[in-house]
Order: structure tokens, then sequence, then C-alpha cells
């Protein structure tokens, strides 16, 4: 699994016109789901983007993490994040799990997170998302796994 995480003081992403998902303060969660995961990474990387200390403390240090800042998610699948540009012009992407894996992962994920008290919002799976943001700091981490936990 794999997560672009941009800390956010607002984020929105919009289908066919609409909004719908927008936060303020927060976390932009780009999320991609490689085609061998499982529940183990799910859990993993759903408790390291919560308790993840990147939020500013009042000595202006990062020490908070988005539940100490009462923030939010915006949380949109992203199966390029898989992308392989190694060989060629053009990426390929069969390390990216299929839809059939990929949506069941990306939906639990969104409730995992909102069963520990966050506030989130998303985009739509499969759709042409446009996103849009104000990135804080700025702040952006990109997270993978630990391969360890697909044994």
């Amino acid at each position: 699994m794999r997560v672009v995480l941009q800390r956010v003081s607002r984020a929105s992403v919009e289908v066919e016109g609409e909004i719908v998902g927008k936060i303020n303060n927060g976390l932009l969660i780009l999320l991609g789901i490689h085609a061998d995961d499982n529940i183990k990474e799910l859990d993993w990387m759903v408790k390291k983007v919560v308790g993840l200390r990147i939020f500013e403390d009042e000595d202006e240090k990062m020490n908070n993490s988005l539940t100490d800042v009462d923030g939010s998610l915006l949380i949109v699948s992203q199966f390029t994040l898989y992308g392989d540009c190694e060989k060629g012009r053009r990426p390929g992407f069969s390390d990216a799990a299929r839809p059939d894996k990929a949506i069941p992962m990306y939906k639990e994920f969104i409730e995992k997170c909102k069963k520990l008290g966050i506030h989130v919002e998303s985009g739509e799976f499969g759709a042409d998302m446009k996103v849009d943001l104000l990135n804080d700091g700025p702040v952006t981490l990109v997270i993978d796994s630990p391969v360890r936990l697909r044994g």
C-alpha cells in the first residue's frame, strides 16, 4: 500500500463539476493499493496516517497528530501511484490492484479511519477527479507499507 500524504489548510475533490469531498485543516491522502496488499497492510497504514505527528504544536514543532488538531481526511483513490515508468515512455500499472480488490480495500480504509473518530471525506473510485488543495508547509510525505506484512 502506498500513500502520498499532504498536510493541507483546505482540499477538495470534484467529479463532473460537482464537489464530492471537501475538508479544511487536515490531510489529503492519495491512496494506492498494490495487487498483493492485505488487511494487515491496510490496518498498519490507517494507524500510521492517523497517528503521524506532522502538525505543529505551540512551539512550531511537528509534535501533533491528526487527532490532536481535530483534523479531517480527504481520501482519494490513486492507482497511478503504482505506475511503473522504468521502461519506455508509457507507465505500466500491473502492480496496482484490480478494481474487484481495490474498491473494497479503499472503502475499508475510509471506514477504519471513521471508526477512529476522524471526519472523512472521499473521492469517487474510478472517476475522473479534479483535486484542489492548499498544501500547508508545504508538507508532503510518501509512505509505503512494509512488504513484510504481506507474508
